[in-house]
């Protein structure tokens, strides 16, 4: 007994090793929380009841329109307007948000629980209630990456490159714009001026016309696939759509087929974001589309950040 115990402890503690540490990575890469950096926000600040005038009306600029018309498909106030439109295609329903604002200010991303970091998640909803989103939908998942530019809010928080990788880039002046992220650095982003910069991709519609092939597509991902994506008609006039998919209701769509839906709302530029299981669409506190992992329920998944429409 002792022989033979002698013979394979080694073979057994060599097991038990490898399978602790594959259990490990396992959790360190989709359960355990690291908290990087928290989102100072203006909610979070020290209230100071001396500020100056000039403070007090630029914080008055900042507020909501006090006069905002709402129906179940529509918003509008001084500064933004929203519609939101649904669409058959593909054998899949889409839903088309066109938004107008009057400055490129009400354009933004926030993150899960205001925070950055690693596995730090929220529903797409309960991160666009906690920012006061009039729109919102998911974003990039950067979480679920290691690699990737995440730039947001003006801040940036990751600048390790993807090699090959496609980024959307949201100008200060709130255009857009394809780049990839071995041509040009994170900080050389910063400082031309963007705001915004989302990694998922690819792009879907790059001066006006299809970007992608019809056998191009995400990893491993199925031809057909709920989907989310963001796009760009003229000054300040976007579109923000997502389709369902997976379900006998809603096949899904391809990129291409996810391209040429773009290209027919007369986008400028178009950019694909994470899909799947996290594509929703929250219009006025209500989830607009019906977002699955399986297609056998339909629920929210969790995600790392939002990019919404909001004061």
């Amino acid at each position: 007994m002792n022989s033979f115990f002698k013979k394979y402890i080694w073979t057994v503690l060599a097991a038990t090793v490898l399978t602790s540490f594959t259990v490990y990575v396992a959790l360190d890469t989709f359960i355990i929380t690291r908290v990087y950096s928290t989102v100072i926000t203006q909610d979070s600040l020290p209230q100071n009841n001396s500020a100056s005038e000039p403070e007090a009306n630029e914080a008055e600029a900042s507020l909501p329109a006090t006069e905002a018309t709402m129906t179940e498909n529509t918003y509008s106030d001084a500064n933004i307007t929203i519609t939101i439109a649904e669409y058959r295609e593909y054998n899949t329903t889409l839903y088309v948000a066109d938004v107008q604002v009057s400055s490129p200010e009400y354009l933004k991303t926030a993150f899960a629980q205001n925070t950055y970091g690693k596995n730090v998640t929220a529903k797409t909803s309960a991160i666009a209630e906690a920012n006061g989103a009039i729109l919102a939908i998911n974003g990039d998942f950067y979480g679920a990456q290691t690699k990737g530019y995440v730039l947001r809010n003006g801040t940036l928080y990751r600048e390790s490159a993807d090699s090959g990788q496609e980024d959307l880039v949201i100008w200060s002046d709130g255009s857009l714009a394809i780049i990839t992220e071995d041509k040009v650095s994170a900080a050389e982003l910063e400082e031309k001026g963007a705001v915004q910069v989302l990694s998922f991709g690819p792009a879907l519609v790059d001066n006006g016309s299809i970007a992608v092939s019809e056998k191009d597509e995400v990893g491993k991902a199925m031809a057909s696939n709920p989907r989310t994506a963001i796009g760009i008609i003229d000054d300040l006039h976007y579109v923000f759509v997502v389709s369902d998919g997976r379900t006998g209701v809603s096949s899904g769509l391809s990129l291409y087929q996810l391209a040429e839906f773009m290209e027919s709302l007369s986008v400028d530029t178009a950019y694909n974001l994470d899909g799947g299981g996290s594509s929703t669409m929250v219009f006025n506190g209500e989830i607009i589309n019906n977002p699955t992992t399986n297609g056998k329920k339909i629920s929210e998944r969790s995600v790392s950040d939002i990019v919404y429409i909001g004061y």
